[in-house]
């Protein structure tokens, strides 16, 4: 029962809620990145390198002549194949979003930080002087009456 207890208490928190949203949120973005990489991005860069359709780039083991010419899928069915153009679009793919969480990050931690000077900057200064000043005032207006 105690578990049960501890796990409302964690749902209630909205731990879960931000959990969740985080995670659709994540799926979201990590589809747009894959759009970017598979639509825009890797046609550039195969265009930009003879040609090349990065989706198709393979090395058929034993004899790589008998899937001269094929698609990746053709020559799956053929033959046993490493697709590493695959693995290098999901390689860019990951390295696209690290860079925009880094950035995000990076954006969240700096404005953060100006948070935390801002509220610094207000503990500094009281709005009302401390005892020990007003004491200090009270003594300085006496000297100054006797």
């Amino acid at each position: 029962m105690k578990i049960f207890k501890e796990f409302r208490e964690f749902a209630i928190k909205g731990n879960v809620v931000d959990l969740a949203v985080a995670v659709i949120i994540g799926a979201a973005f990590g589809k747009i990145v894959t759009s970017i990489v598979e639509d825009l991005v890797m046609p550039v860069i195969g265009w930009l390198i003879w040609d090349i359709d990065f989706s198709n780039i393979y090395y058929a083991f034993g004899n790589p002549k008998v899937t001269e010419g094929m698609t990746l899928a053709q020559a799956k069915a053929q033959w046993a194949v490493l697709a590493y153009g695959n693995f290098l679009t999901i390689v860019i793919n990951f390295i696209i979003v690290a860079i925009a969480i880094f950035i995000v990050v990076k954006i969240l931690n700096s404005a953060k930080d100006k948070m935390i000077k801002q509220e610094e900057k207000k503990e500094e200064k009281p709005k009302w002087p401390t005892q020990e000043q007003l004491l200090a005032e009270i003594r300085d207006l006496l000297k100054k009456k006797a």
